[in-house]
């Protein structure tokens, strides 16, 4: 099969932010009393923090809005974004690659953060198309995003190659008849 476009997921695969995201997590789930221990939180890599928070809150019984907190959490999150580092060996891929053929990201965050942290390590302008948590209605491991990032970038699904670093993510990009590249193997 010849690859025609590549995908990128943020977090995690093109930048090392997941230890970054867990401090403000915990922020957040502190001051509402959430139990959120880590391996769930890296479970659920890719899911947006709206849909987590939501999910907390009602399997826990604790009232809160979910979108409210989603933001407070992004805020305690922004400061620490300038400590973020690339993950060398996914983002060589997307530099290796600019060019060529499309690059798109597809990430379960918000734009704003995602932007922020793709200019902050200088590589937004390898990307054809950023598509964000907001961008689609139905969420990983829905393949809805990785599907409108090959939208976006004009590329049948099948003629793509999707990078994550999550089992919702993997499965999403099955999902979507992507070639799927699981990052932690290159890792």
């Amino acid at each position: 099969m010849e690859i025609k476009g590549l995908v990128f997921d943020c977090d995690g695969t093109l930048a090392d932010t997941m230890p970054l995201h867990w401090r403000a997590w915990q922020v957040v789930t502190g001051k509402y009393k959430l139990h959120f221990p880590e391996d769930r939180f890296y479970a659920l890599g890719g899911v947006p923090s709206r849909d987590i928070l939501k999910m907390l809150s009602q399997e826990q019984g604790v009232s809160l809005n979910h979108i409210e907190a989603a933001h407070e959490k992004e805020n305690h999150y922004l400061p620490l974004m300038m400590q973020v580092e690339p993950i060398h060996a996914v983002v060589d891929i997307a530099k290796a690659n600019y060019g060529k053929i499309p690059l798109a990201v597809a990430s379960g965050g918000t734009q704003p953060i995602i932007i922020g942290v793709l200019e902050h390590l200088k590589i937004r302008h390898l990307f054809d198309a950023v598509v964000t948590s907001e961008m689609v209605q139905r969420q990983k491991p829905a393949p809805d995003i990785f599907l409108e990032a090959a939208r976006r970038i004009g590329i049948d699904p099948k003629f793509c190659r999707a990078y994550e670093d999550t089992d919702l993510g993997m499965q999403a990009i099955r999902d979507a008849g992507m070639d799927a590249v699981d990052v932690r193997t290159m890792l």
